[in-house]
């Protein structure tokens, strides 16, 4: 599977601030994805989906080696933000684990963050991810429902996120206990990942005495179609 990513070193989206992100082509995101076609955000933004667009058509965007090249160029401490768009590579909805020990290894001394949709219960891919995560480069398991962010969160292997209605706007906890946190980029206007950093690092916050679980109220076109998914 060829895999593109487009790298833009310095963001102009007002959510992210102006930090290094990426786009990978959307073959890497697998096809068990709730999300595909039933209320992504990646596929419904304009500008996002405009871009995604062209890194698929090979107009934008390298392989990936090239593509964690230029990771291994950012300066020491520098925090990142993979994927506006696309998911980790793979085959069969197995992580390519070379690919993410590259990418991995490019990352060390820089706050690399992403999320994910692949499921850890796969071969391998639980150690694919937890070895990430142990060496610097945070992957947020992605949720679809509080409900699915309890079972993730007891894996015991990554930071979790997970979508919240659009309406919920305050902190929150899933069925079992655990603390949401609502994305401060969406509560707080002048907040922004350059300025939060929560996703790359949330062990703690403000007082929780627990990992946190950071919280996404559904936007966009497709928001109906994402919060309705268990």
């Amino acid at each position: 599977m060829i895999t593109r990513v487009h790298f833009i070193r310095k963001s102009s989206n007002s959510k992210t601030g102006p930090i290094p992100v990426s786009y990978t082509s959307s073959n890497s995101c697998p096809d068990s994805c709730p999300l595909i076609d039933a209320g992504c955000y990646a596929s419904a933004g304009y500008y996002t989906n405009l871009n995604w667009k062209k890194v698929d058509r090979g107009e934008r965007g390298t392989d990936w080696v090239s593509f964690c090249t230029k990771v291994s160029d950012l300066e020491a401490g520098t925090l990142w933000r993979h994927n506006i768009a696309g998911d980790l590579p793979h085959k069969n909805g197995i992580i390519n684990r070379g690919r993410m020990s590259l990418l991995t290894r490019a990352n060390e001394g820089k706050r690399g963050f992403t999320y994910t949709h692949h499921d850890p219960a796969l071969e391998n891919n639980a150690a694919t991810i937890k070895t990430a995560n142990d060496n610097g480069f945070t992957i947020n398991l992605s949720a679809n429902s509080p409900k699915q962010a309890d079972q993730l969160i007891a894996l015991g292997i990554a930071p979790v996120v997970t979508i919240l209605p659009s309406n919920q706007m305050e902190n929150t906890t899933t069925p079992a206990g655990n603390a949401i946190v609502v994305c401060p980029a969406v509560t707080h206007p002048d907040v922004t990942c350059k300025t939060c950093g929560l996703c790359q690092n949330k062990r703690r916050y403000r007082g929780y005495d627990q990992p946190i679980i950071i919280g996404f109220p559904a936007h966009g076109a497709g928001k109906a179609r994402a919060q309705g998914i268990e």
